[in-house]
């Protein structure tokens, strides 16, 4: 009877660890190419308390950096940031960081605002499958899945990805139980140039009011740091496209004003920020590169020092101890990239190509 039983425990061991080791081996992971996937599940690494949190889209993560707030303001942050990032997903993010730590300011980019239902379950894998599992987790699996997904998939990715073994590459080998860090406290760096031309116009809309999804998990957003003593901003980026509507503008200041929280469209400061868009992007618009990313950055320290008092942290030797390796990753990026640029044209090198 005992014989049989240990037989039972060891062919289920033996299988759940054949089970792991096949996820493992077949999830994505986005060392290569679209490394945004690879994002959200970086955050856990850092053991630092934060003072300002931002939680977003490509709007945030591509557009400020946390290392220029840290040497030029000594503000400690992070971006919580993922590729097309929906506002239920960003709520669940903020509630997850509100567990785990208490940060003076979350700062919201509000360009989600106009998806009022699940879009795309490969963005929803780049936000969800980086996460821990907690409620948070689960919640969000819940809100974002699309018709076609099924929430076991998220338990078992195997069962998601078990196609993938014709694509399987020797990064997946490589990267099976590690990641390196493709981000620099969640910032994205780009710092090639592409200006900004012939920028399409946004096209009218049939209706133009943000849906009652969306209002409901802004709604949450802000009871959550009104209950948490957390400073809720919300923020429009400065990049040209996608649109961003007079109307939506309004319907969000309007929201800001019911609710006594401050909204920034750094649109309307472009020129005080100091943007040239024929230098300060790398897509034509869409994103600033590292020279926009660092201008909009020292208006936002400035902003984030002066009217919400945020401290400078730099006195703090395990701080600036873990800030210099950010900061060597972060100059040691800038001169692969500068020096790709030089020899092949592009911020990639031959083996990313």
């Amino acid at each position: 009877m005992m014989k049989k039983f240990i037989a039972i425990i060891l062919s289920l061991v033996i299988a759940l660890t054949g089970i792991f080791l096949a996820s493992k081996l077949l999830e994505p992971k986005y060392m290569s190419g679209i490394l945004e996937g690879a994002m959200i599940q970086e955050y856990y690494d850092d053991p630092t308390d934060h003072n300002v949190v931002f939680i977003g889209d490509c709007e945030l993560y591509e557009n400020i950096s946390p290392v220029y707030l840290w040497e030029n303001y000594g503000i400690n942050s992070y971006i919580r940031g993922s590729a097309q990032q929906l506002i239920w997903q960003s709520y669940y993010l903020a509630e997850e960081t509100v567990k785990m730590e208490h940060p003076d300011v979350i700062v919201f980019n509000v360009l989600s605002m106009k998806y009022n239902e699940p879009q795309n379950e490969a963005y929803n894998r780049m936000t969800l499958d980086g996460m821990k599992w907690s409620s948070s987790k689960v919640n969000s699996i819940k809100a974002s899945m699309t018709d076609e997904e099924n929430f076991i998939d998220y338990v078992f990715p195997i069962l998601r990805y078990h196609s993938r073994w014709s694509d399987l590459s020797a990064e997946d080998f490589k990267y099976m139980f590690h990641r390196d860090k493709v981000s620099f406290n969640g910032y994205y760096m780009r710092v090639d140039v592409k200006a900004a031309e012939n920028v399409p116009e946004g096209r009218p809309l049939a209706d133009y009011q943000f849906g009652d999804n969306s209002y409901y998990y802004l709604d949450k957003l802000t009871k959550l740091c009104k209950e948490n003593d957390v400073k809720l901003v919300l923020v429009k980026a400065p990049t040209l496209y996608p649109y961003w509507y007079d109307e939506w503008d309004q319907q969000i200041k309007d929201y800001a004003s019911a609710n006594g929280l401050d909204y920034i469209n750094f649109l309307e400061l472009q020129d005080e920020l100091g943007l040239d868009w024929s230098q300060d992007t790398y897509d034509g618009g869409l994103h600033l590169n590292l020279a926009g990313a660092e201008k909009l950055s020292d208006y936002v320290g400035n902003m984030l020092t002066t009217e919400y008092g945020i401290p400078d942290r730099r006195d703090e030797s395990a701080l600036n101890e873990y800030w210099d390796k950010v900061i060597e990753r972060y100059n040691a990026e800038i001169e692969r990239q500068t020096t790709n640029i030089k020899l092949y044209g592009t911020v990639h090198g031959p083996e990313e190509q």
